[in-house]
């Protein structure tokens, strides 16, 4: 009976095998003949045993052998289809796709071998890290590959230069993670090619710090400059160049031919100087020349002596030749002032000054440096007994959410501005009394004023109202470099009572790329806490799209400078260059010091709907911006109007 049993099992088993085919029909075959051996015993006795026991195992033994045969056979073609569905998923990618150990690079799609100009994948099986990664990246990818592979590492996120093989430069960017592939442990990366991004936007930023006519560093380039050297507190001389009676040379001669003469004037500006100082033209007949120096007024003599020399000779345009006079102002760091637009003024006054003097002159900014000396000790002497009896209180100019011109702005926070309510000058503006506080090293003790007030003040909003919005407050680079700022502010936050989401730092880009990484370091422990970190003055220095991706910031504003020529349509690009810059590194964006409601159509249709400024508002008391949170709030819902994109 079982043997009986067993032969019909078999028959059932070989019914269900021999639909696979192969090796699995002689597994069935096999067996229904096992409980047929069996059957020798009943049919010919004992003298059989032994024969039928052999048999018997050469049955299983078969039978082992095709089943092991047949999962093989399957699981080879279980890897065979995994791998066909692999490169049906990647050879139609518009991403390049590549499998690397080592240094050999085991698979690549085509979009790859199109990004690094190849015809295929033979060309570069090794050395391909040597011929597309710059030499200094090198250890790094090498590094970075092995924590992937160590399985060390769950993913790796990238980006920078590179090379095709034809040793055309690009910029791509990196994912990549660790895959099995023909039995061992690889590197699978997928490459984005942000080439065509990248130029686009360094061509906009670059339109926005240079001048059309000449290509050389305009305006907002001469700022940024300025507030670099002022950050490292570095001697410079600054001497700004103004074309003497060139409106007249306009009439005479037309304004194409004095395009040329300025064209020709910079050119020969920036070549005779090269080496010696920065050379920038701030618009019209007028240019500046920057020259770091240990002894800046040496150096600002010696640049006054090579634009003589090289005025002495005439300017050569086909078929004419002009002579031309500057009036040249020199304005020194530190000694004329510490700040950019301070310094830049005080250039601007002893140029205006030389213009008195006949011919080629100099003037240096004495009268201004005796001026701001005797401004300086006065706010020095007093700021001491400001911060004593509390001289200093604070405004609020609102930030307001601008979605379409029919509906209301809709208040999104405040930026808490400082005052000095000095007895006897009457109130007055940080302009006149923070760089002293900077000097003197009191700014830490009025940054933690500034502080103190913003979080009471937000604390009492939210007592009477229920609610309250961010508050924004500006920091400077000796507060955040402070080892036990973090918390102290969190301190602050705890004894208000206010929650870490209502405040908002500010810091300047000077800070950011002198000590990049105490800034990183600081900005990361803000946002774990949940307070927002803002780069404020963006679009200004020549290190911001770098820091934008360097540092954990959530919000950037866009600089007074670049809301100015709004609507004008170049402006208008690079702000929405910076709106889709931030929109892709998920960046809050805000737009200050708008002041006319062209500029803030002008910001809307750039991708920016957060702004500030006196068309919706000058800082405001705290009451004025009390009421302000009131209406915001009129719908009576508790909590925090938090900001948004």
């Amino acid at each position: 009976m079982p043997a009986l049993l067993n032969g019909l099992l078999g028959a059932a088993a070989l019914l269900w095998l021999w639909e696979r085919g192969g090796a699995e029909r002689l597994a069935g075959a096999l067996l229904v003949l096992l409980p047929l051996n069996a059957l020798q015993v009943f049919a010919f006795g004992h003298a059989v045993i032994e024969r039928q026991m052999v048999a018997g195992m050469v049955l299983r033994l078969g039978i082992t052998l095709a089943l092991l045969h047949a999962a093989g056979r399957r699981s080879a073609e279980a890897s065979q289809l995994a791998r066909e569905r692999f490169e049906r998923l990647t050879e139609h990618s518009h991403q390049g796709v590549a499998v690397i150990r080592g240094e050999q690079m085991l698979y690549a799609n085509p979009a790859l071998l199109r990004i690094y100009g190849l015809a295929s994948l033979q060309e570069v099986r090794t050395l391909w890290r040597e011929a597309t990664m710059p030499e200094a990246e090198r250890a790094a990818g090498r590094e970075r590959h092995r924590r992937l592979v160590a399985g060390e590492s769950e993913r790796e996120d990238w980006s920078g230069l590179r090379y095709r093989f034809d040793g055309t430069p690009i910029r791509l960017r990196f994912s990549a993670w660790r895959v099995e592939w023909d039995g061992g442990a690889a590197e699978q990366v997928i490459v984005t090619d942000e080439t065509v991004q990248h130029d686009a936007t360094a061509a906009l930023l670059h339109q926005a710090t240079h001048d059309e006519l000449t290509g050389l560093p305009n305006r907002s380039a001469l700022l940024a400059r300025l507030r670099e050297l002022c950050a490292v507190d570095a001697g410079f001389a600054l001497l700004l160049l103004d074309v003497d009676r060139f409106k007249l040379f306009n009439e005479a001669h037309g304004p194409s031919l004095g395009d040329e003469v300025l064209r020709a004037l910079a050119a020969r500006l920036a070549e005779t100087l090269r080496g010696e100082a920065e050379t920038m033209r701030l618009g019209e007949d007028e240019f500046a020349l920057l020259a770091p120096a240990e002894d800046p007024e040496r150096a600002a003599h010696a640049l006054a002596q090579h634009v003589r020399t090289l005025l002495g000779q005439p300017l050569a345009l086909p078929g004419q030749e002009f002579f031309l006079d500057v009036s040249m102002g020199v304005s020194l760091h530190p000694a004329h002032g510490r700040g950019a637009e301070a310094l830049l003024r005080a250039a601007n006054a002893a140029m205006h000054e030389a213009k008195s003097v006949p011919g080629t002159s100099l003037q240096f900014a004495e009268e201004r440096f005796e001026r701001g000396s005797g401004v300086t000790l006065l706010a020095e002497q007093a700021l001491r007994a400001g911060l004593r009896d509390e001289q200093f209180s604070l405004v609020y100019q609102p930030k307001v959410e601008v979605r379409s011109a029919a509906r209301p702005p809709l208040l999104v926070g405040f930026e808490a501005l400082v005052r000095w309510d000095h007895p006897v000058s009457g109130r007055m503006s940080p302009l006149e009394f923070v760089p002293a506080s900077e000097r003197t090293g009191m700014v830490r003790a009025l940054g933690a004023l500034i502080l103190e007030r913003a979080c009471a003040q937000l604390s009492r909003w939210r007592a009477d109202y229920g609610h309250a919005v961010p508050v924004a407050v500006n920091v400077s680079p000796l507060q955040l470099l402070d080892p036990g700022f973090v918390d102290e502010v969190l301190a602050l936050l705890a004894r208000h009572g206010v929650p870490p989401a209502l405040l908002s730092l500010e810091i300047t880009e000077s800070v950011a790329v002198t000590h990049m990484e105490q800034a990183r370091g600081r900005i990361a422990r803000f946002r774990a806490h949940g307070i927002d970190v803002a780069l404020d003055d963006f679009g200004t220095g020549f290190s911001s799209l770098n820091m934008l991706r360097s540092l954990p910031l959530r919000t950037v504003k866009i600089d007074r400078s670049l809301v100015e020529p709004l609507p004008a349509p170049d402006a208008t690009a690079v702000v929405k260059a910076i709106c889709d810059l931030a929109t892709t590194l998920d960046l809050y964006v805000i737009a200050e010091g708008v002041e006319t409601p062209a500029q803030s159509e002008a910001l809307r249709a750039a991708g920016c709907t957060v702004m500030q400024g006196y068309l919706y508002a000058r800082p405001l008391a705290p009451a004025e911006a009390a009421r302000w949170l009131d209406r915001a709030g009129g719908d009576g819902a508790p909590g925090v109007i938090r900001l948004r994109r």
